[in-house]
């Protein structure tokens, strides 16, 4: 596995509830969360599309890859991904903003609620404020 790769269905290690979260664990948040709800494909290809629709404005998202390898999906995320996050990580959040509309034409409202009570995502900024979601 190259360094930085992690399995989606698989959990960094360290970080307890004091640990500050980088970029990479809260897409690890997200990835974990859709995937719940949606099945590992439907993440894969949901988070792929957010990415590409929002590289334009960030072009880090281009570093984020997510494959699939024999019957697992596996994703890698920018290597700035992975220091602890000040504020709001930017490129995650227009990621976020994507993935809001992509799943609001698809499932209206019950996914993004369900995203918005998390609250490592919820409490750093990364859930769309209402206004912001289509």
């Amino acid at each position: 596995m190259v360094a930085g790769e992690v399995p989606c269905g698989g959990y960094p290690g360290g970080g307890g509830a004091g640990a500050e979260l980088s970029t990479g664990d809260l897409f690890k948040v997200l990835w974990e969360a859709l995937a719940d709800i949606l099945g590992t494909a439907a993440a894969a290809t949901l988070l792929r599309r957010a990415a590409q629709r929002a590289a334009p404005r960030f072009p880090e998202l281009a570093a984020l890859s997510i494959t699939r390898e024999s019957l697992e999906y596996r994703y890698s995320v920018p290597s700035l991904w992975k220091e602890p996050a000040d504020g709001p990580p930017q490129a995650l959040c227009e990621l976020a903003r994507e993935l809001w509309s992509l799943l609001v034409d698809l499932t209206g409202s019950v996914v993004v609620n369900r995203l918005a009570q998390i609250p490592e995502l919820r409490d750093r900024g990364i859930v769309p404020e209402r206004e912001e979601q289509p």
